[in-house]
């Protein structure tokens, strides 16, 4: 039983998945790799989980292995502007006709499994895309894998792999509906990814999560690492320059140097990525001083504090904040470069707490813009706006 047309293009063959919507469990990806014949096995993985910083963790993890001499695979989501940035060897988004090609390949692996009963339905966007970017990294010989978690983890298809080392840069309030409401349940969600006997470093300081965490670890028996513990650091944040001035760790010290990504939060993910590309030492995977700094410096991730020049004198400042911790780390770093704070461009989907991030960004914001986003999932700017009203009626509102 075929649920394509044979003349349907294969990237919109994937993305005509999405309509199936978000579903938590390993059944479907597990049934995808064993007809692809278990793709991840043939390279280590190290799986990035948390709130947020998970894609700039695995951005600055990817680059420094990568300037160790590595060949490397990073799979992230979502994308800002095309499909191929979810899925870039040795730092280059594969190439459309090798992801069409290989699209083709698992609709096809889709249809037989549809036909034999092996999938009861088709598997989601996520689950796709999960199985394609494994696909590929086999292909292309890669060493070691970067993955960033979509969802919570213990249900995320990327909890397909066995990984050697595990990244939990934070844990917040997000995806409730799906994750648990509380800090406690989300904690036990993100904690699903850590593998046995695997090595597991946290930016994360809160306590609740933190005994989440530990515990699981525990009963896995992998090793637990609280990236910020041993660790000196002093840093320095102004206009589109956040600076490392010291960072010492347990075991080596790093000279002053500048971060690509902006904010003071970006400290923080540093030292979560420094912490977890020492660690991994122990298991064989050796990342020198240099690499380590290379990762820190020349990591490119867009969308993040972003600051792009339109004319000579103007810029706009991109951020894709979408709960409210993130929104008080961007409101944080507004205020640390542009004390007088700077009017907003808004918009957002109806899953988030738009009224919690309106709080979180303070005295950061001037002026709020409601902006229109293409999805169906998103609030108009005419309810945006009255949202805004309601909750920051110290703000001029368009």
């Amino acid at each position: 039983m075929s649920d394509t047309t044979p003349t349907q293009n294969p990237i919109d063959y994937l993305f005509s998945l999405e309509h199936f919507g978000i579903k938590l469990g390993l059944d479907n990806i597990r049934t995808l790799t064993t007809a692809l014949n278990h793709p991840e096995r043939s390279f280590q993985s190290i799986v990035v989980a948390g709130t947020n910083g998970k894609g700039s963790v695995a951005a600055m993890i990817e680059r420094s292995l990568r300037a160790a001499g590595y060949k490397t695979g990073r799979y992230t989501s979502p994308h800002l502007v095309a499909l191929s940035e979810r899925f870039v060897i040795d730092g280059r988004p594969v190439a459309i006709d090798v992801l069409r090609r290989e699209a083709n390949r698992l609709r096809s692996t889709i249809d037989t499994l549809r036909s034999t009963g092996e999938l009861a339905a088709p598997p989601t966007f996520f689950e796709a895309t999960t199985a394609i970017a494994l696909s590929l990294f086999r292909q292309a010989g890669v060493r070691l894998a970067v993955l960033e978690v979509g969802m919570g983890g213990r249900f995320d298809a990327t909890n397909v792999v066995t990984p050697v080392a595990v990244v939990i840069p934070s844990i917040d309030l997000d995806h409730q509906q799906h994750l648990g409401s509380t800090l406690a349940e989300i904690a036990f969600e993100k904690a699903g990814v850590i593998g046995p006997g695997a090595i597991v470093v946290t930016g994360e300081s809160k306590v609740v999560a933190l005994e989440v965490l530990r515990r699981i670890a525990d009963e896995r028996g992998a090793r637990f690492l609280e990236a910020g513990q041993g660790v000196k650091t002093r840093a320095t944040v102004r206009v589109g320059v956040t600076r490392i001035e010291q960072l010492t760790t347990p075991w080596r010290h790093y000279e002053p140097l500048t971060l690509a990504l902006n904010g003071r939060h970006q400290v923080l993910n540093a030292i979560v990525a420094v912490r977890l590309l020492e660690e991994i030492g122990t298991i064989g995977v050796d990342v020198p001083v240099p690499a380590i700094r290379t990762g820190l410096i020349d990591t490119l991730w867009r969308g993040r504090l972003e600051l792009v020049r339109v004319e000579y004198d103007r810029s706009i400042l991109l951020d894709a904040a979408h709960n409210v911790a993130a929104a008080t780390a961007l409101g944080t770093y507004v205020l640390e470069a542009y004390p007088d704070g700077l009017p907003f461009v808004f918009g957002a989907l109806r899953d988030k707490d738009v009224t919690g991030m309106l709080r979180a960004l303070g005295t950061a914001v001037t002026r709020i813009v409601c902006a229109p986003m293409t999805s169906s999932r998103a609030w108009t700017t005419d309810q945006l706006a009255a949202i805004v009203r309601q909750e920051r009626g110290d703000l001029p509102v368009t």
